[in-house]
């Protein structure tokens, strides 16, 4: 659903982008930076509960995931090992977040439901994007779902910041909790996806 507005964000972020490269900076190094960005962001404030500061940082890093795309095209850099580095620190970044929140819950949180309830979004990020990559590697695809990695990163940081704004934490537990239930049905979602294309694909070998 949030992809529509990638193509606002990077012109947006293009003078960035293009000043960047005129400095001489690769695109894989804003990957990687933008990628620590978010890790150092999430880990270091997350758990210490000083969300909104978080969030803000978070969020200046994970434009750099619109940035490096950018200047990797017009700069002709794109590259088999761009597209996977780019999706492994993804991964990575998302990740963190929810690490982030869950240390807050384990630690000075004093949640260990929550804590649990992180843990769990946590992983099925991980399942929902090794979905879509593994099917993708038997040939077939799994794209869609209900949600996506833009929806599921946008929800968790609008709550989170919005719980450091108006110090009301019950915000971050409802996202937590919405984004559990919808990581779930789109992860069965897309093994149905999957499940339609091999059958179709067996009864095609069969005729």
């Amino acid at each position: 659903m949030l992809e529509r507005f990638r193509h606002f964000w990077t012109r947006l972020l293009s003078p960035i982008a293009n000043l960047l490269l005129k400095l001489g900076v690769s695109p894989d190094a804003v990957t990687v930076v933008g990628t620590c960005g978010v890790v150092a962001g999430s880990l270091i404030f997350f758990p210490r509960g000083q969300f909104l500061v978080g969030v803000l940082v978070v969020t200046a890093f994970v434009f750099s995931d619109l940035i490096d795309g950018y200047m990797a095209r017009l700069s002709g850099r794109t590259s088999t090992w761009g597209a996977f580095l780019d999706s492994t620190l993804d991964r990575i970044g998302d990740a963190a977040v929810f690490a982030g929140l869950l240390l807050w819950y384990a630690g000075d949180g004093d949640d260990l439901r929550l804590a649990g309830l992180a843990l769990y979004c946590l992983v099925m990020g991980g399942v929902t994007s090794y979905a879509r990559a593994r099917a993708e590697s038997l040939g077939m695809h799994a794209r869609g779902g209900i949600a996506e990695r833009a929806d599921r990163l946008v929800l968790i940081l609008v709550a989170t910041g919005l719980a450091g704004i108006f110090d009301f934490e019950p915000l971050i537990v409802v996202a937590l909790a919405l984004l559990a239930v919808a990581s779930s049905v789109t992860v069965v979602q897309r093994m149905l996806i999957v499940h339609k294309q091999a059958v179709a694909g067996t009864d095609a070998s069969h005729e």
